[in-house]
């Protein structure tokens, strides 16, 4: 299947290509002078990769988070933290340009998810020493305050950035892999890595922390701290994805409800199984993204974002 998605994300796009030319690009090889060759190897791959790394990444992310917070609505948009990405990567786009090349957008986008991951804490905490309670609908509720402010001060940046600048960002913003190359996967594997290393490490205190609070704690489990870990590492890997395809949502609320039915609720048998169809959705959103419109790309965001409207209506109809 993964395969087959592959070949597709290859063949299809803005400048279609027989099978003929497909095979003989792709057998010609990356330094071939090639046009057809050129095409594949230094756009389509990458591009596929990147979109595969990036939904996995989101994937994990959300099924983390609704592990640790034992709440099924819990994601990476959500939260707030691909908010809070999305502007320290705009901040340093509009106020200091290309000042560390590539890796300037992945530079400004970790510092505004761990400023996001902070404010939600903070909020966290302010509620905890008010006596106020901190359920995890109450989360999810400070996630979206946390959401709503950066993505204030995102439009904010836009509106005060040169115009030719705003556009780009604000494209940029709704979600796109026209943006890969083969020196940008290094960026997203790096975002990549600490999420599946969180799921392989903690699979088996998030599953007891899912039974209930009380029986992880008397399993001598730290669920603060556990919960502070998953925060960090998910908030530093939506940040290397959205360095790199801007805030893209629902991947992480949708994937974790899909292979539940299949693979069964605990983390240690679906993580694995999210990673992939996290891969899958968003390399089939960005196919749709290439064919849907004639002669030009709709971005890979609105299309994922319709359909994790839809799924979101079945939730609710269904429950």
């Amino acid at each position: 299947m993964v395969v087959g998605l592959g070949i597709l994300e290859t063949v299809l796009g803005s400048a279609s290509m027989s099978w003929g030319a497909l095979n003989a690009g792709f057998w010609a090889g990356p330094h071939s002078h090639d046009i057809a060759a050129r095409i594949i190897w230094s756009l389509r791959i990458p591009r596929f990769f990147l979109a595969f790394l990036t939904g996995a990444t989101l994937a994990g992310a959300g099924a983390l988070l609704q592990a640790a917070t034992r709440n099924p609505l819990a994601d990476p948009f959500l939260f707030g933290l691909s908010s809070g990405a999305a502007t320290g990567a705009v901040a340093v786009i509009v106020l200091c340009g290309d000042l560390l090349g590539i890796w300037t957008a992945a530079v400004g986008a970790s510092v505004g998810g761990l400023f996001a991951t902070g404010a939600l804490l903070l909020l966290i905490v302010f509620r905890r020493k008010k006596n106020l309670g901190v359920s995890t609908e109450r989360v999810l509720l400070s996630g979206l305050a946390v959401s709503f402010f950066f993505s204030t001060l995102t439009n904010l940046l836009i509106f005060w950035g040169d115009r030719n600048t705003a556009q780009s960002v604000l494209f940029w913003t709704m979600g796109s892999f026209s943006g890969a190359s083969w020196s940008a996967l290094p960026i997203v594997g790096l975002g990549f890595l600490p999420v599946v290393l969180c799921g392989h490490t903690y699979r088996r205190e998030l599953d007891a922390l899912m039974a209930g609070e009380e029986t992880a704690a008397s399993l001598g489990i730290n669920i603060q701290k556990l919960r502070l870990c998953v925060l960090a590492l998910c908030a530093f890997g939506c940040a290397m994805t959205v360095a790199l395809c801007g805030p893209i949502g629902f991947v992480g609320l949708i994937v974790p409800h899909l292979v539940r039915p299949v693979w069964g609720s605990s983390l240690k048998r679906n993580f694995m199984p999210a990673i992939v169809a996290g891969g899958m959705l968003t390399v089939m959103a960005d196919i749709l993204s290439r064919c849907v419109l004639p002669s030009q790309e709709l971005p890979v965001g609105i299309v994922i974002s319709a359909i994790g409207a839809a799924f979101l209506l079945v939730l609710l109809l269904r429950r």
